[in-house]
């Protein structure tokens, strides 16, 4: 996604016509068009600057795609978006991730969820713990906070 061919577009044509062209490239290269861009396609703006954000991302990642995909597939598993799991998971698979691949990244998801659950309910159970990043920072709090 080419932000000043996009910026160009916008002024010659209007947000809401590329918006509509933006969709449209979306479903042609992924089959359909997520939910929260059509919810966002109704205020051209955010629609175009979350997509032209998402593909700066992209674009200049180090990653592969198919890599970026993966990830993108195990973030929205431990968030439970079944649609975000539908989606990046029909984009890996385009991208060339294996079921095998994708069940990892599941599972790796799965263990991290589970971890963030237990920890939080372990720190609201033992109170407040010592916060390494306070005193790393030497910022002369107590030495414990919520975040530890």
């Amino acid at each position: 996604m080419d932000f000043e061919k996009i910026s160009a577009r916008i002024a010659e044509r209007g947000s809401e016509a590329i918006a509509r062209e933006l969709l449209r490239e979306i479903e042609h290269e992924y089959g359909r068009v997520p939910l929260i861009f059509e919810r966002m396609s109704e205020r051209p703006e955010i629609l175009i600057s979350h997509l032209l954000y998402k593909g700066a991302v992209v674009e200049t990642s180090q990653l592969e795609p198919k890599m970026i995909e993966l990830i993108s597939l195990a973030v929205g598993a431990a968030l439970k978006c079944s649609h975000c799991v539908e989606y990046h998971m029909q984009s890996a698979i385009a991208k060339g991730a294996t079921r095998a691949e994708i069940l990892e990244v599941i599972l790796i998801a799965g263990l991290l969820a589970n971890a963030a659950v237990l920890a939080d309910a372990y720190r609201v159970v033992n109170g407040p713990v010592p916060c390494p990043s306070c005193d790393i920072n030497s910022t002369g709090l107590d030495k414990t906070c919520s975040d530890g």
